[in-house]
């Protein structure tokens, strides 16, 4: 019952700290929430209208390319699909792509059919995994209709000539333990020195999964992998990434690293369901040991991931669910940043975040303290006891130790503490401890990262480029501020297909400069920038805040291509943009000012467009009989709408001038200029009456039609006057067009009266107004 008790109190513990940073979070983001909405919104026929983006293949049939292997050198993209693998030509996006049809034996699609699989869906051959072996051969692997096989792809290119690809039909294997059985379950692959590592389920049903390497150029293929059905090693693991790092400049001490999803061993008695982020690694040069753990993994160590938010009184708000990995290499090889891309999921809310990992934190949690499960209610604590020589997860090497040639060299204590002592005690913390990124209650879940760093005035931007679920790219850049904070400017959101589908897979090309993205319908190649679409203006181009961008004096044009140039928005993202537009004089004012008449007790607009969805608009007006500057808001006749300003019942204290000020990442810049002048209603009256008691008093008869000829009606007027961007030239043209009119009119009348003035009537020329 006390049990009970304290698990009712921690839930309720829990939630609270759960709606307390989300509330915490909705009003932060209530002030900035604009940050959120991209500057450019491009749709499925924008990007099929676009000059900078390229349909490379869309398929009515589904084929749900998993898979895509980019070589730059050779210009060429490879896409692994349902029963298809396809080349495409990047410098000829519009030639036929070659494809290779390499389905599952029809065997093997009739057991897969009568084990209750889907026959559209799931018993088909989904190419899952493609890299290079050598410079002609890609090594491919595909579900084979729930029979994983693997094969070779030779590529031949003579001379200069169009590259082409075969299937080496004789290299066909089994591919278990290398891919996984099902199209839609996580894995993971490398191939590094000619051996394969990879994490993925080995059994029909995807209950049983672990960690291979395998060697694919050798006739018997030895294998090392984790050991099976025991919970030390993994419980319910996903795989989502592997990647080779060496971690000093002796080979010898090369690792592994590769990350993954796992109930957690450690949780509490409260939440054996709890799912943990690891990262886990193994030395290269592991071969197993001598009398124990014979073709098992001797090095194999795993510590947790943390991505949190940090809330009210030590509570913290964990994303888990790690989704993908980008490893972003700096002019360190041995130490990249590893960038985890993370979501959560609960009753109150769900969400998505970013956290950047450094090598330093990962190897000093390697090499801390072992976790250690022991006492009398047998919990997990940090272990204290003697740790054997050398250090469990050590690389063998004879820099190290002369006497340790391999990991069978390694004394019975090392192998037999390594049994039962994966898991390390300390986690990992991401840099300044917080998300980069967070997206919470939104309509989409995050899947793909890729992430390009560029080096600006300003310090370092790291671009995300971001795959939905339901088929959008984000394009968002960060940079770290003053204070070590983060500033993020969501610059675009482009929809890649026209029914709703994941991103399965992403490339990155720096030296193309683009971005390769598959669904399931798919293969998309984008430009990583779109600078031409932020604007004309120079405000505009460095108002976006896109670090590929800057304004070259003429147009707003890709940062690479302006660097001959000169080049503006060089500190966008400190500086005011605005004060880096040095085009205009100094004391001459970007935007025109318009002159606009408004009608006494009529209304009026005065039109505001902003440029981007994320500006704030703030109306101001400086009075006639004043010198001082007063915000407008909503309220009485006065209303402030997405597209303007609009005023009713016009009154003379209504006249002055009024600003457009657009308010974004806490810079402001005027939109427009707006000089209003009211005229009144008995003025108005006398620019609508009919001819005047003088003119009829002179003896004057109008012709019948002189009404309806020449009289401009006062609804006329109304419009001409308060219609928007109406000013004074357009009121003066009504005027002199009116006054045209009327002489027309007394024209034609002397023409057909032309002996009246001989009666002694005044013969007069109406006058003007």
């Amino acid at each position: 019952m006390i049990r009970l008790t304290f698990s009712m109190c921690c839930c309720f513990t829990t939630n609270i700290a759960l709606v307390t940073w989300f509330v915490l979070l909705m009003v932060e983001n209530s002030i900035s929430w604009k940050q959120w909405v991209p500057r450019l919104r491009l749709s499925y026929q924008d990007l099929l209208r676009s000059n900078n983006s390229w349909l490379l293949l869309d398929s009515e049939d589904a084929l749900a390319f998993q898979s895509l292997l980019l070589d730059e050198k050779r210009a060429w993209l490879m896409a692994g699909a349902k029963d298809h693998v396809f080349l495409f030509y990047l410098d000829n996006p519009n030639t036929e792509p070659q494809k290779i049809f390499w389905p599952a034996p029809r065997e093997q699609r009739e057991h897969c059919r009568l084990a209750g699989k889907n026959p559209e869906t799931e018993c088909a051959n989904f190419i899952r995994f493609l890299q290079h072996f050598n410079s002609s051969h890609v090594f491919a692997c595909g579900t084979g209709s729930y029979q994983p096989m693997c094969a070779f792809i030779q590529i031949k290119a003579e001379g200069l000539g169009t590259p082409t690809m075969q299937l080496v039909t004789y290299s066909v294997e089994s591919g278990r333990g290398k891919c996984p059985y099902s199209p839609h379950e996580p894995f993971t692959g490398l191939l590094a020195d000619g051996e394969f590592y990879s994490g993925t389920s080995i059994d029909f049903m995807g209950s049983s999964a672990a960690f291979f390497r395998t060697r694919l150029d050798r006739a018997d293929q030895n294998y090392i992998r984790t050991e099976q059905n025991q919970d030390y090693w993994l419980k319910e693991p996903v795989f989502i990434g592997a990647y080779a790092i060496p971690d000093t400049y002796n080979h010898d001490d090369d690792k592994v690293y590769f990350f993954f999803r796992e109930t957690a061993v450690e949780a509490g008695q409260w939440e054996k369901r709890r799912i943990y982020a690891r990262v886990a690694r193994v030395c290269k040069n592991d071969v197993g040991g001598k009398h124990s753990l014979i073709n098992r993994w001797s090095t194999f160590l795993k510590a947790r991931l943390v991505c949190s938010v940090p809330g009210l009184h030590d509570t913290e708000t964990y994303f888990d669910h790690l989704e993908d990995v980008f490893l972003l290499h700096t002019r360190n090889v041995q130490n990249p940043l590893i960038y985890g891309l993370f979501t959560m999921s609960s009753g109150i809310f769900n969400g998505s975040a970013i956290c950047v990992y450094s090598m330093a934190a990962i190897r000093a949690a390697f090499n801390g303290p072992f976790a250690h499960k022991e006492g009398l209610e047998y919990q997990w604590m940090e272990y204290k006891g003697r740790i054997p020589y050398p250090r469990p997860g050590t690389c063998p090497s004879e820099t190290y130790d002369p006497l340790l040639h391999s990991t069978k060299d390694f004394p019975d204590d090392v192998i037999s503490f390594m049994r039962t002592h994966h898991l390390m005690w300390d986690p990992i913390f991401p840099l300044h401890r917080k998300p980069i990124l967070m997206r919470a209650n939104v309509p989409f879940q995050i899947h793909q990262l890729l992430v390009d760093r560029l080096e600006t005035e300003a310090g370092h931007v790291d671009v995300l480029f971001l795959g939905t679920d339901e088929g959008k790219v984000l394009k968002v850049g960060i940079a770290v501020t003053r204070g070590q904070h983060f500033q993020e400017i969501s610059l675009e959101e482009i929809i890649l297909s026209k029914k709703p589908s994941a991103i399965l897979d992403m490339q990155l090309s720096l030296k193309r400069q683009e971005v390769f993205v598959s669904s399931t319908n798919g293969v998309v190649q984008l430009s990583l920038y779109r600078c031409e679409l932020y604007g004309k203006a120079c405000a505009d181009c460095c108002f976006a805040q896109d670090p590929y961008c800057t304004w070259d004096g003429k147009s707003c044009k890709p940062y690479s291509l302006s660097k001959k140039r000169r080049s503006q928005c060089l500190n966008a993202w400190m500086a005011n943009p605005t004060g880096q537009c040095q085009n205009a004089p100094k004391g001459t004012p970007l935007v025109e000012e318009k002159v606009i008449f408004g009608v006494q007790n009529n209304s009026t607009f005065l039109e505001c467009l902003p440029h981007s969805p994320q500006t704030t608009i703030r109306w101001f007006v400086q009075r006639s009989n004043t010198a001082t500057l007063k915000e407008v808001g909503s309220s009485g006749r006065f209303s402030v709408l997405k597209q303007g300003l609009l005023i009713s019942q016009l009154t003379q204290q209504d006249a002055g001038t009024y600003h457009c000020q657009g308010m974004e990442h806490s810079f402001s810049q005027t939109l427009s200029y707006y000089n209003l002048r009211i005229i009144g209603y008995q003025a108005m009256e006398v620019l609508t009456s009919r001819p005047s008691k003088s003119t009829k008093d002179a003896g004057i008869t109008p012709s019948p039609n002189h009404r309806s000829d020449h009289q401009l009606p006062y609804k006329g007027y109304s419009w001409t006057l308060g219609a928007p961007g109406s000013n004074l030239d357009e009121f003066c043209n009504a005027l002199q067009q009116r006054k045209r009119q009327r002489q027309k009119v007394w024209n034609a009348y002397w023409q057909q009266h032309p002996l009246e003035s001989k009666k002694g009537r005044v013969r007069r020329q109406p006058g003007s107004l």
